[in-house]
Protein backbone atom coordinates (compact mmCIF):
# COMPACT_ATOMS: atom_id res chain seq x y z
CA UNK A 1 0.00 0.00 0.00
CA UNK A 2 3.28 2.56 0.78
CA UNK A 3 4.88 1.91 -2.56
CA UNK A 4 1.31 2.34 -4.44
CA UNK A 5 0.97 6.07 -2.21
CA UNK A 6 4.33 6.60 -3.56
CA UNK A 7 3.38 5.73 -7.16
CA UNK A 8 -0.58 7.56 -7.24
CA UNK A 9 0.20 10.19 -4.45
CA UNK A 10 -3.54 11.05 -4.68
CA UNK A 11 -4.36 8.06 -2.63
CA UNK A 12 -1.95 9.90 -0.37
CA UNK A 13 -3.81 13.21 0.29
CA UNK A 14 -7.55 12.11 -0.66
CA UNK A 15 -8.27 9.64 1.81
CA UNK A 16 -6.73 11.98 5.14
CA UNK A 17 -8.53 15.38 3.25
CA UNK A 18 -9.62 17.62 5.71
CA UNK A 19 -13.01 19.71 5.50
CA UNK A 20 -11.34 22.51 6.48
CA UNK A 21 -8.93 23.15 3.35
CA UNK A 22 -12.13 22.85 0.82
CA UNK A 23 -13.10 26.54 1.13
CA UNK A 24 -9.33 27.40 0.39
CA UNK A 25 -9.28 24.53 -2.56
CA UNK A 26 -12.17 25.70 -3.77
CA UNK A 27 -11.44 29.29 -3.72
CA UNK A 28 -8.30 28.86 -5.39
CA UNK A 29 -9.38 26.28 -8.19
CA UNK A 30 -11.98 28.26 -9.26
CA UNK A 31 -9.65 31.46 -9.38
CA UNK A 32 -7.41 29.35 -11.42
CA UNK A 33 -10.18 28.11 -13.41
CA UNK A 34 -11.10 31.50 -14.92
CA UNK A 35 -7.47 32.64 -15.43
CA UNK A 36 -6.40 29.21 -17.20
CA UNK A 37 -9.47 29.44 -19.52
CA UNK A 38 -8.57 32.82 -21.12
CA UNK A 39 -4.99 31.68 -21.23
CA UNK A 40 -5.66 28.41 -22.73
CA UNK A 41 -7.41 30.05 -25.66
CA UNK A 42 -4.55 32.27 -26.45
CA UNK A 43 -1.24 29.74 -25.79
CA UNK A 44 -3.16 27.94 -28.35
CA UNK A 45 -2.98 30.90 -30.76
CA UNK A 46 0.75 31.11 -29.59
CA UNK A 47 1.05 27.19 -30.69
CA UNK A 48 -0.62 27.50 -34.25
CA UNK A 49 -3.53 26.09 -33.21
CA UNK A 50 -7.27 26.80 -33.10
CA UNK A 51 -8.58 28.22 -29.53
CA UNK A 52 -10.28 24.85 -28.83
CA UNK A 53 -6.80 22.69 -28.15
CA UNK A 54 -5.79 25.23 -25.39
CA UNK A 55 -9.09 24.13 -23.80
CA UNK A 56 -8.35 21.21 -24.11
CA UNK A 57 -4.48 20.92 -23.25
CA UNK A 58 -6.36 22.56 -19.94
CA UNK A 59 -8.68 19.78 -18.93
CA UNK A 60 -7.53 16.07 -18.97
CA UNK A 61 -3.47 17.39 -18.47
CA UNK A 62 -4.67 19.15 -15.37
CA UNK A 63 -6.44 15.56 -13.56
CA UNK A 64 -3.91 13.47 -14.26
CA UNK A 65 -1.07 15.68 -12.68
CA UNK A 66 -3.81 15.99 -10.03
CA UNK A 67 -3.54 12.29 -9.44
CA UNK A 68 -0.16 11.72 -10.06
CA UNK A 69 2.35 14.69 -9.24
CA UNK A 70 3.93 14.77 -5.69
CA UNK A 71 3.18 18.60 -5.40
CA UNK A 72 -0.05 19.20 -4.47
CA UNK A 73 -0.44 23.43 -5.36
CA UNK A 74 1.66 23.09 -8.76
CA UNK A 75 -1.08 24.33 -12.06
CA UNK A 76 -0.50 21.95 -14.68
CA UNK A 77 -1.94 23.08 -18.54
CA UNK A 78 -0.76 24.96 -21.05
CA UNK A 79 2.09 27.55 -20.72
CA UNK A 80 3.57 30.32 -23.20
CA UNK A 81 7.19 29.32 -23.58
CA UNK A 82 5.95 25.47 -24.18
CA UNK A 83 3.41 26.74 -27.03
CA UNK A 84 6.08 28.58 -28.87
CA UNK A 85 8.66 25.63 -29.22
CA UNK A 86 5.74 23.75 -30.07
CA UNK A 87 4.88 26.73 -32.70
CA UNK A 88 8.90 26.42 -33.59
CA UNK A 89 9.35 23.34 -33.98
CA UNK A 90 5.57 22.41 -36.26
CA UNK A 91 5.89 25.24 -38.13
CA UNK A 92 8.61 23.68 -40.07
CA UNK A 93 6.40 20.15 -40.82
CA UNK A 94 3.32 21.78 -41.26
CA UNK A 95 1.02 24.80 -41.97
CA UNK A 96 -0.18 26.58 -39.01
CA UNK A 97 -3.79 25.48 -37.79
CA UNK A 98 -4.02 22.59 -40.70
CA UNK A 99 -4.86 19.60 -39.77
CA UNK A 100 -1.63 17.87 -40.35
CA UNK A 101 -0.02 20.61 -38.30
CA UNK A 102 -2.46 19.48 -35.48
CA UNK A 103 -2.32 16.01 -35.56
CA UNK A 104 2.09 16.56 -35.32
CA UNK A 105 0.79 18.49 -32.08
CA UNK A 106 -1.06 16.30 -30.13
CA UNK A 107 1.66 13.24 -31.59
CA UNK A 108 4.45 15.78 -29.99
CA UNK A 109 3.13 15.54 -26.71
CA UNK A 110 2.50 11.74 -27.06
CA UNK A 111 6.37 11.60 -27.68
CA UNK A 112 7.16 14.17 -24.80
CA UNK A 113 5.07 12.28 -22.42
CA UNK A 114 6.50 8.89 -22.85
CA UNK A 115 10.08 10.46 -22.86
CA UNK A 116 8.87 11.66 -19.28
CA UNK A 117 7.21 9.16 -18.05
CA UNK A 118 10.56 6.67 -18.99
CA UNK A 119 12.54 9.20 -17.48
CA UNK A 120 10.72 8.67 -14.38
CA UNK A 121 10.99 5.57 -13.70
CA UNK A 122 14.26 4.77 -14.53
CA UNK A 123 14.97 7.61 -11.86
CA UNK A 124 16.74 9.85 -14.60
CA UNK A 125 15.33 13.79 -13.37
CA UNK A 126 19.35 14.23 -11.85
CA UNK A 127 20.04 14.56 -15.71
CA UNK A 128 18.05 18.26 -15.88
CA UNK A 129 20.71 19.46 -13.22
CA UNK A 130 23.03 20.02 -16.11
CA UNK A 131 21.09 23.05 -16.74
CA UNK A 132 22.29 25.66 -14.07
CA UNK A 133 19.80 28.19 -12.89
CA UNK A 134 21.79 31.07 -14.79
CA UNK A 135 21.01 29.15 -18.10
CA UNK A 136 17.43 28.69 -17.23
CA UNK A 137 17.45 32.58 -16.45
CA UNK A 138 18.76 33.14 -19.57
CA UNK A 139 16.66 30.84 -21.64
CA UNK A 140 13.83 32.49 -20.13
CA UNK A 141 14.57 35.74 -20.36
CA UNK A 142 14.89 35.18 -23.76
CA UNK A 143 11.87 33.04 -24.58
CA UNK A 144 9.04 35.76 -22.78
CA UNK A 145 10.76 38.15 -25.39
CA UNK A 146 10.63 36.29 -28.36
CA UNK A 147 6.39 35.35 -27.04
CA UNK A 148 6.07 38.74 -26.55
CA UNK A 149 7.02 40.25 -29.95
CA UNK A 150 5.44 36.90 -31.61
CA UNK A 151 2.18 38.65 -30.20
CA UNK A 152 2.54 42.14 -32.14
CA UNK A 153 0.87 40.51 -34.74
CA UNK A 154 -2.77 40.49 -33.02
CA UNK A 155 -1.78 43.21 -30.88
CA UNK A 156 -1.60 45.70 -33.53
CA UNK A 157 -3.38 43.71 -36.27
CA UNK A 158 -0.49 43.18 -38.68
CA UNK A 159 0.41 40.46 -40.62
CA UNK A 160 3.93 40.32 -38.99
CA UNK A 161 6.22 37.09 -39.81
CA UNK A 162 6.25 34.83 -36.72
CA UNK A 163 9.77 33.70 -35.85
CA UNK A 164 11.85 32.57 -32.60
CA UNK A 165 14.40 34.46 -34.38
CA UNK A 166 14.40 38.26 -32.82
CA UNK A 167 16.53 39.57 -35.57
CA UNK A 168 13.87 38.94 -37.87
CA UNK A 169 10.94 39.59 -35.56
CA UNK A 170 12.46 42.87 -35.06
CA UNK A 171 13.22 43.87 -38.78
CA UNK A 172 9.69 42.55 -39.88
CA UNK A 173 8.13 44.89 -37.12
CA UNK A 174 10.49 47.69 -37.70
CA UNK A 175 9.46 47.69 -41.79
CA UNK A 176 5.73 47.31 -41.64
CA UNK A 177 4.55 48.62 -38.00
CA UNK A 178 2.68 51.51 -39.59
CA UNK A 179 0.45 49.34 -41.28
CA UNK A 180 -1.12 48.97 -37.67
CA UNK A 181 -4.91 48.79 -37.37
CA UNK A 182 -6.25 51.84 -35.15
CA UNK A 183 -8.94 49.96 -33.59
CA UNK A 184 -7.00 46.93 -33.25
CA UNK A 185 -4.09 48.79 -31.69
CA UNK A 186 -6.21 50.80 -28.86
CA UNK A 187 -8.48 47.36 -27.95
CA UNK A 188 -5.06 45.85 -27.66
CA UNK A 189 -3.73 48.74 -25.47
CA UNK A 190 -6.00 49.10 -23.43
CA UNK A 191 -6.25 45.91 -22.61
CA UNK A 192 -2.77 45.68 -21.75
CA UNK A 193 -3.55 49.11 -19.43
CA UNK A 194 -6.17 47.42 -17.90
CA UNK A 195 -4.43 44.25 -16.63
CA UNK A 196 -1.60 46.34 -15.33
CA UNK A 197 -4.02 48.77 -13.42
CA UNK A 198 -5.93 46.04 -11.86
CA UNK A 199 -2.58 43.96 -10.99
CA UNK A 200 -1.29 47.28 -9.25
CA UNK A 201 -4.68 47.12 -7.39
CA UNK A 202 -4.51 43.54 -6.05
CA UNK A 203 -2.89 40.50 -8.35
CA UNK A 204 -5.55 38.30 -6.73
CA UNK A 205 -8.36 40.31 -9.15
CA UNK A 206 -9.09 38.35 -12.50
CA UNK A 207 -7.95 40.46 -14.57
CA UNK A 208 -7.29 38.20 -17.30
CA UNK A 209 -11.46 37.27 -17.29
CA UNK A 210 -12.35 40.73 -16.50
CA UNK A 211 -10.92 42.28 -20.03
CA UNK A 212 -12.50 39.20 -21.72
CA UNK A 213 -15.44 39.74 -20.98
CA UNK A 214 -15.52 43.84 -20.93
CA UNK A 215 -13.87 43.27 -24.55
CA UNK A 216 -16.53 40.34 -25.62
CA UNK A 217 -19.58 42.82 -24.77
CA UNK A 218 -17.89 45.59 -26.78
CA UNK A 219 -17.48 43.81 -29.91
CA UNK A 220 -20.95 41.74 -29.29
CA UNK A 221 -22.59 45.12 -29.30
CA UNK A 222 -20.81 47.56 -30.75
CA UNK A 223 -19.43 45.46 -33.11
CA UNK A 224 -20.52 47.70 -36.37
CA UNK A 225 -17.61 50.01 -35.42
CA UNK A 226 -14.98 47.45 -35.22
CA UNK A 227 -15.53 44.92 -38.55
CA UNK A 228 -11.92 45.40 -38.91
CA UNK A 229 -11.18 43.99 -35.50
CA UNK A 230 -10.25 40.12 -35.82
CA UNK A 231 -11.96 38.02 -33.29
CA UNK A 232 -12.23 34.41 -32.00
CA UNK A 233 -15.57 33.42 -33.51
CA UNK A 234 -16.72 30.22 -33.57
CA UNK A 235 -15.01 27.57 -30.73
CA UNK A 236 -16.52 24.36 -30.87
CA UNK A 237 -18.65 22.53 -27.86
CA UNK A 238 -18.36 19.60 -26.43
CA UNK A 239 -15.68 17.25 -24.87
CA UNK A 240 -12.49 15.82 -27.13
CA UNK A 241 -13.22 12.16 -28.09
CA UNK A 242 -10.71 9.22 -27.29
CA UNK A 243 -8.25 9.08 -30.15
CA UNK A 244 -4.63 7.38 -30.56
CA UNK A 245 -2.46 9.96 -32.08
CA UNK A 246 -1.52 9.17 -35.82
CA UNK A 247 2.35 8.69 -36.41
CA UNK A 248 5.32 7.91 -39.18
CA UNK A 249 8.71 7.16 -37.90
CA UNK A 250 10.01 9.70 -40.03
CA UNK A 251 7.92 12.20 -38.25
CA UNK A 252 9.05 10.73 -34.71
CA UNK A 253 13.14 11.30 -36.04
CA UNK A 254 12.29 14.64 -37.05
CA UNK A 255 10.08 16.13 -33.54
CA UNK A 256 13.08 14.50 -31.54
CA UNK A 257 14.92 17.23 -30.71
CA UNK A 258 11.82 19.62 -29.98
CA UNK A 259 10.72 16.95 -27.80
CA UNK A 260 13.74 16.80 -25.67
CA UNK A 261 13.54 20.21 -25.35
CA UNK A 262 10.10 20.47 -24.46
CA UNK A 263 10.48 17.16 -21.60
CA UNK A 264 13.94 19.71 -20.10
CA UNK A 265 12.14 23.22 -20.48
CA UNK A 266 9.07 21.67 -18.96
CA UNK A 267 10.52 19.26 -16.37
CA UNK A 268 12.67 22.31 -15.23
CA UNK A 269 9.76 24.42 -14.61
CA UNK A 270 7.93 22.22 -13.07
CA UNK A 271 10.72 21.69 -10.41
CA UNK A 272 11.61 25.43 -9.94
CA UNK A 273 7.82 25.96 -8.98
CA UNK A 274 7.35 22.43 -6.95
CA UNK A 275 10.54 23.65 -5.00
CA UNK A 276 9.54 27.48 -4.25
CA UNK A 277 6.03 26.03 -3.28
CA UNK A 278 7.55 23.56 -0.56
CA UNK A 279 9.62 26.03 0.92
CA UNK A 280 6.73 27.54 2.56
CA UNK A 281 4.44 24.42 3.92
CA UNK A 282 5.23 21.48 5.49
CA UNK A 283 2.53 19.22 4.47
CA UNK A 284 4.53 17.59 1.78
CA UNK A 285 7.66 17.16 -0.21
CA UNK A 286 8.19 17.20 -3.92
CA UNK A 287 9.80 13.88 -5.44
CA UNK A 288 11.90 14.99 -8.70
CA UNK A 289 11.48 11.53 -10.14
CA UNK A 290 7.77 11.17 -9.51
CA UNK A 291 7.35 14.80 -11.51
CA UNK A 292 8.41 13.32 -14.47
CA UNK A 293 6.04 10.22 -14.21
CA UNK A 294 3.31 12.61 -13.58
CA UNK A 295 4.30 14.89 -16.26
CA UNK A 296 4.91 12.05 -18.44
CA UNK A 297 1.13 10.40 -17.62
CA UNK A 298 -0.22 14.20 -17.96
CA UNK A 299 0.75 14.32 -21.65
CA UNK A 300 0.58 11.08 -22.78
CA UNK A 301 -3.44 10.66 -21.16
CA UNK A 302 -3.90 14.00 -22.68
CA UNK A 303 -2.63 13.33 -26.00
CA UNK A 304 -5.24 10.48 -26.46
CA UNK A 305 -7.73 13.55 -25.99
CA UNK A 306 -6.43 15.95 -28.15
CA UNK A 307 -4.17 17.66 -25.90
CA UNK A 308 -0.84 19.41 -27.24
CA UNK A 309 1.92 19.74 -24.97
CA UNK A 310 1.26 20.81 -21.02
CA UNK A 311 3.30 21.30 -17.83
CA UNK A 312 3.36 23.68 -14.87
CA UNK A 313 2.63 27.68 -14.76
CA UNK A 314 4.46 29.73 -12.92
CA UNK A 315 1.86 32.45 -12.38
CA UNK A 316 -1.43 29.49 -12.11
CA UNK A 317 0.66 28.13 -9.39
CA UNK A 318 1.77 31.28 -7.45
CA UNK A 319 -1.95 32.10 -7.69
CA UNK A 320 -3.07 29.26 -6.67
CA UNK A 321 -1.09 28.88 -3.62
CA UNK A 322 -1.56 32.39 -2.68
CA UNK A 323 -5.65 32.11 -2.90
CA UNK A 324 -5.32 29.33 -0.07
CA UNK A 325 -5.27 25.99 -2.19
CA UNK A 326 -3.48 23.00 -0.32
CA UNK A 327 -4.51 20.19 -2.06
CA UNK A 328 -5.04 18.81 -5.55
CA UNK A 329 -8.55 19.34 -5.24
CA UNK A 330 -8.12 22.37 -6.42
CA UNK A 331 -6.77 21.29 -9.25
CA UNK A 332 -9.65 18.91 -9.70
CA UNK A 333 -11.88 21.80 -9.42
CA UNK A 334 -9.94 24.17 -11.86
CA UNK A 335 -10.29 20.84 -14.28
CA UNK A 336 -14.83 21.02 -13.72
CA UNK A 337 -14.58 24.65 -14.69
CA UNK A 338 -13.00 24.18 -18.23
CA UNK A 339 -15.47 20.66 -18.16
CA UNK A 340 -18.11 22.93 -17.75
CA UNK A 341 -17.02 25.36 -20.77
CA UNK A 342 -16.13 22.84 -23.07
CA UNK A 343 -19.76 21.78 -22.74
CA UNK A 344 -21.84 24.81 -22.12
CA UNK A 345 -19.96 28.38 -23.00
CA UNK A 346 -17.77 28.36 -25.68
CA UNK A 347 -19.94 29.76 -27.48
CA UNK A 348 -19.63 33.09 -25.40
CA UNK A 349 -15.85 33.59 -26.62
CA UNK A 350 -17.30 34.09 -30.26
CA UNK A 351 -16.66 38.28 -30.11
CA UNK A 352 -13.25 38.06 -28.39
CA UNK A 353 -10.63 40.10 -30.25
CA UNK A 354 -7.60 38.40 -30.71
CA UNK A 355 -5.59 41.64 -29.92
CA UNK A 356 -7.21 41.10 -25.88
CA UNK A 357 -5.63 37.65 -25.83
CA UNK A 358 -2.12 38.68 -27.43
CA UNK A 359 -2.53 41.89 -23.94
CA UNK A 360 -2.77 38.93 -21.80
CA UNK A 361 -0.22 36.94 -23.08
CA UNK A 362 2.35 40.25 -23.73
CA UNK A 363 1.36 40.77 -19.62
CA UNK A 364 2.17 37.29 -18.83
CA UNK A 365 5.44 37.07 -20.23
CA UNK A 366 6.77 40.16 -19.20
CA UNK A 367 7.12 38.64 -15.61
CA UNK A 368 9.75 36.12 -17.26
CA UNK A 369 12.85 38.33 -18.22
CA UNK A 370 14.68 38.77 -15.01
CA UNK A 371 16.35 41.87 -14.87
CA UNK A 372 16.99 41.26 -11.21
CA UNK A 373 18.81 37.88 -11.44
CA UNK A 374 20.82 39.31 -13.45
CA UNK A 375 21.75 42.23 -11.99
CA UNK A 376 22.15 40.43 -8.75
CA UNK A 377 25.11 37.94 -10.65
CA UNK A 378 26.78 40.86 -12.36
CA UNK A 379 27.68 41.71 -9.06
CA UNK A 380 28.15 38.38 -6.96
CA UNK A 381 29.15 35.93 -9.88
CA UNK A 382 30.79 37.24 -13.25
CA UNK A 383 31.63 33.68 -14.78
CA UNK A 384 27.64 32.76 -13.95
CA UNK A 385 26.59 36.32 -15.69
CA UNK A 386 28.10 35.65 -18.73
CA UNK A 387 26.67 31.97 -18.57
CA UNK A 388 23.31 33.64 -18.41
CA UNK A 389 23.90 35.76 -21.46
CA UNK A 390 25.47 33.94 -23.80
CA UNK A 391 22.42 31.12 -23.17
CA UNK A 392 20.02 34.51 -23.61
CA UNK A 393 21.67 35.96 -26.73
CA UNK A 394 22.07 32.45 -28.23
CA UNK A 395 18.25 32.22 -27.90
CA UNK A 396 17.25 35.08 -28.57
CA UNK A 397 19.44 35.29 -32.22
CA UNK A 398 19.73 31.41 -33.09
CA UNK A 399 16.27 30.08 -32.03
CA UNK A 400 14.82 28.09 -29.24
CA UNK A 401 16.23 24.90 -30.06
CA UNK A 402 19.85 26.14 -30.23
CA UNK A 403 19.45 28.17 -27.48
CA UNK A 404 18.87 24.98 -25.30
CA UNK A 405 21.16 22.97 -26.14
CA UNK A 406 23.80 26.25 -25.57
CA UNK A 407 22.94 26.31 -22.32
CA UNK A 408 23.33 22.66 -21.51
CA UNK A 409 26.87 22.87 -23.31
CA UNK A 410 27.99 25.71 -21.57
CA UNK A 411 26.73 24.37 -18.48
CA UNK A 412 28.58 21.00 -18.78
CA UNK A 413 31.72 23.08 -19.54
CA UNK A 414 31.71 25.10 -16.70
CA UNK A 415 31.11 22.60 -14.53
CA UNK A 416 34.06 20.41 -16.14
CA UNK A 417 35.95 23.66 -15.83
CA UNK A 418 35.17 23.92 -12.15
CA UNK A 419 35.57 20.17 -10.97
CA UNK A 420 38.96 20.12 -12.94
CA UNK A 421 40.15 23.27 -11.26
CA UNK A 422 38.95 22.84 -7.28
CA UNK A 423 40.35 25.76 -5.11
CA UNK A 424 43.35 24.44 -3.26
CA UNK A 425 45.58 25.67 -0.80
CA UNK A 426 48.23 25.40 1.97
CA UNK A 427 46.88 25.66 5.81
CA UNK A 428 48.78 26.62 8.94
CA UNK A 429 48.14 26.44 12.65
CA UNK A 430 46.19 28.60 13.94
CA UNK A 431 48.37 29.99 17.52
CA UNK A 432 47.83 28.01 20.16
CA UNK A 433 44.99 26.04 18.98
CA UNK A 434 44.69 22.56 17.32
CA UNK A 435 43.24 24.10 14.38
CA UNK A 436 44.38 24.66 10.70
CA UNK A 437 43.41 27.26 8.46
CA UNK A 438 43.89 28.57 4.97
CA UNK A 439 46.87 30.50 4.83
CA UNK A 440 45.67 32.85 2.49
CA UNK A 441 42.68 33.98 4.54
CA UNK A 442 44.20 34.02 7.61
CA UNK A 443 47.39 35.95 8.23
CA UNK A 444 48.31 34.95 11.10
CA UNK A 445 48.43 31.42 10.75
CA UNK A 446 51.47 29.58 11.53
CA UNK A 447 52.98 27.43 8.23
CA UNK A 448 56.50 25.94 9.30
CA UNK A 449 59.11 25.41 6.06
CA UNK A 450 59.47 22.05 7.08
CA UNK A 451 55.79 20.69 6.87
CA UNK A 452 52.93 21.62 3.91
CA UNK A 453 49.74 20.50 4.91
CA UNK A 454 47.65 20.49 1.60
CA UNK A 455 43.71 20.92 0.87
CA UNK A 456 41.85 19.91 -2.28
CA UNK A 457 38.58 21.35 -2.36
CA UNK A 458 36.87 18.32 -4.49
CA UNK A 459 36.63 14.84 -5.41
CA UNK A 460 39.86 13.49 -7.16
CA UNK A 461 39.08 11.98 -10.53
CA UNK A 462 40.78 11.72 -13.76
CA UNK A 463 40.09 15.57 -14.52
CA UNK A 464 41.99 17.41 -11.75
CA UNK A 465 44.40 14.19 -11.06
CA UNK A 466 46.97 16.47 -13.34
CA UNK A 467 45.78 19.78 -11.34
CA UNK A 468 46.30 18.34 -8.19
CA UNK A 469 49.67 16.69 -8.95
CA UNK A 470 51.03 20.12 -10.38
CA UNK A 471 49.40 22.47 -7.54
CA UNK A 472 50.98 20.42 -4.67
CA UNK A 473 54.59 19.97 -7.12
CA UNK A 474 54.41 24.18 -6.93
CA UNK A 475 54.08 24.14 -3.60
CA UNK A 476 56.93 21.41 -2.22
CA UNK A 477 59.09 23.76 -5.09
CA UNK A 478 58.60 26.64 -3.04
CA UNK A 479 59.61 25.13 0.20
CA UNK A 480 62.10 23.80 -1.56
CA UNK A 481 65.16 21.42 0.69
CA UNK A 482 63.51 22.20 3.55
CA UNK A 483 60.88 20.32 3.36
CA UNK A 484 60.37 16.73 5.26
CA UNK A 485 56.41 16.06 5.70
CA UNK A 486 52.94 16.50 3.39
CA UNK A 487 49.97 15.89 4.87
CA UNK A 488 47.13 15.85 2.42
CA UNK A 489 43.71 17.42 4.26
CA UNK A 490 41.17 14.94 2.40
CA UNK A 491 38.08 16.48 4.48
CA UNK A 492 37.11 18.08 1.57
CA UNK A 493 37.51 15.04 -1.04
CA UNK A 494 34.15 12.99 -0.57
CA UNK A 495 35.46 10.68 -3.84
CA UNK A 496 37.95 9.13 -5.75
CA UNK A 497 38.65 7.19 -8.55
CA UNK A 498 41.27 5.39 -9.89
CA UNK A 499 43.00 7.39 -11.86
CA UNK A 500 43.35 9.94 -8.87
CA UNK A 501 44.05 7.12 -6.68
CA UNK A 502 47.20 5.95 -8.63
CA UNK A 503 48.30 9.50 -9.14
CA UNK A 504 48.22 9.63 -5.14
CA UNK A 505 50.35 6.09 -5.47
CA UNK A 506 52.85 7.75 -7.63
CA UNK A 507 53.19 11.19 -5.73
CA UNK A 508 53.98 9.19 -2.66
CA UNK A 509 56.11 7.28 -4.17
CA UNK A 510 57.79 10.03 -5.45
CA UNK A 511 58.19 11.89 -2.70
CA UNK A 512 59.11 9.18 -0.81
CA UNK A 513 62.17 8.46 -3.11
CA UNK A 514 63.15 12.15 -1.87
CA UNK A 515 63.00 11.47 1.69
CA UNK A 516 59.68 13.15 2.06
CA UNK A 517 57.06 11.80 4.31
CA UNK A 518 53.28 11.45 3.41
CA UNK A 519 50.57 11.49 5.83
CA UNK A 520 46.60 11.79 4.99
CA UNK A 521 44.31 13.55 7.59
CA UNK A 522 40.84 13.64 7.87
CA UNK A 523 39.98 10.92 4.49
CA UNK A 524 36.46 10.08 4.94
CA UNK A 525 35.68 6.16 5.45
CA UNK A 526 34.20 5.42 1.76
CA UNK A 527 37.20 7.14 0.07
CA UNK A 528 39.65 5.50 2.42
CA UNK A 529 38.40 2.17 1.10
CA UNK A 530 38.48 3.04 -2.50
CA UNK A 531 42.56 4.12 -1.18
CA UNK A 532 43.17 0.84 0.59
CA UNK A 533 41.67 -1.65 -2.12
CA UNK A 534 43.39 0.20 -4.85
CA UNK A 535 46.41 -0.84 -2.84
CA UNK A 536 47.36 2.37 -1.12
CA UNK A 537 48.51 0.21 1.75
CA UNK A 538 51.06 -1.22 -0.26
CA UNK A 539 53.46 1.71 -0.05
CA UNK A 540 52.08 3.36 2.87
CA UNK A 541 51.76 2.26 6.36
CA UNK A 542 48.20 2.66 7.86
CA UNK A 543 49.66 4.45 10.95
CA UNK A 544 49.92 7.31 8.32
CA UNK A 545 46.39 8.31 8.49
CA UNK A 546 45.00 10.53 10.99
CA UNK A 547 42.05 11.71 11.98
CA UNK A 548 42.49 15.91 11.77
CA UNK A 549 45.62 17.42 10.27
CA UNK A 550 47.31 18.67 13.87
CA UNK A 551 47.52 14.57 14.73
CA UNK A 552 49.38 14.42 12.10
CA UNK A 553 51.97 17.29 12.62
CA UNK A 554 51.91 15.80 16.67
CA UNK A 555 52.86 12.73 15.43
CA UNK A 556 55.52 14.07 13.24
CA UNK A 557 56.81 16.03 15.87
CA UNK A 558 55.99 14.25 19.07
CA UNK A 559 56.37 10.56 17.78
CA UNK A 560 53.12 10.01 20.05
CA UNK A 561 52.92 6.51 19.21
CA UNK A 562 50.32 5.25 21.48
CA UNK A 563 47.71 7.84 20.08
CA UNK A 564 48.44 6.93 16.60
CA UNK A 565 48.35 3.10 17.52
CA UNK A 566 44.82 3.12 18.60
CA UNK A 567 43.63 5.18 16.16
CA UNK A 568 45.51 3.03 13.03
CA UNK A 569 44.30 0.11 14.39
CA UNK A 570 40.48 1.56 14.08
CA UNK A 571 41.36 2.29 10.66
CA UNK A 572 42.19 -1.27 10.14
CA UNK A 573 39.20 -2.88 11.82
CA UNK A 574 36.94 -0.53 9.91
CA UNK A 575 38.10 -1.29 6.69
CA UNK A 576 38.20 -5.20 7.45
Amino acid sequence: MKLLKQLIPILEWLPNYKASNFRGDFIAGITVGIILIPQGIAYALIAGLPPIYGLYAALVPQLMYAIFGSSRQVAVGPVAMDSLIVATGVSTLALAGSESYISIAILLALMVGVIQFFMGVFRLGFIVNFLSKPVITGFTSAVALIIGLNQFKNLLGVDFIQSDQIQILLEDIWSNILSFNNHTTLIGIGAILIIIIFRKINKNIPNALIVVIISILVMRYFGKNFIDVSIVKEIPSGLPKFDIPNFEFEQIRELLPIALTLVMVGYLETISIGKSLEAKQDEYRIRPNQELIALGVSNIVGSLFKAYPSTSSFSRSAINEESGGKTGMAAIISFGMVLITLLFLTPLFYHLPKTVLAAIIIVSVAGLINFKEASFLWKSNTLDFWLMMATFLATLLLGIEFGIITGVGLSLIVLIFRTSRPYVTELGQVPDSDFYRNKNRFKDVIVEKDIIIFRFDAQLFYANASYFRDNLEEMTLAKGDNLKLIVLDGESINRVDSTGVEMLKDRVRFYKKKGITFYFAGIKGPVRDSLFKAGLLEIVDVSHFFMRAYGAVKFYKTGDRDHQKKYAEYIHQAYH
